[in-house]
């Protein structure tokens, strides 16, 4: 599980994505979620807006899983 450092309170689903480097930029988020099954702590999720926060776990098909850390 690779680790995912943030400085905020939280991040959004979009924000990560380009963060862990799934997504070239914030554009992409969208068609990205419409095509890729992503997981956020065992459930599936494709709301390009939904917070995630220290300790959540995400799994992105064809990339890996990943945890929010807070720096």
């Amino acid at each position: 599980m690779k680790p995912i450092t943030i400085k905020t309170e939280y991040i959004t689903l979009g924000q990560f994505l380009k963060l862990s480097d799934c997504i070239d930029s914030g554009g992409q988020a969208k068609f990205f979620l419409q095509e890729t099954s992503v997981t956020i702590n065992g459930e599936p999720d494709n709301r390009r807006g939904r917070k995630l926060y220290t300790g959540d776990s995400v799994t992105v098909d064809g990339f890996g899983s990943f945890q929010v850390q807070r720096a």
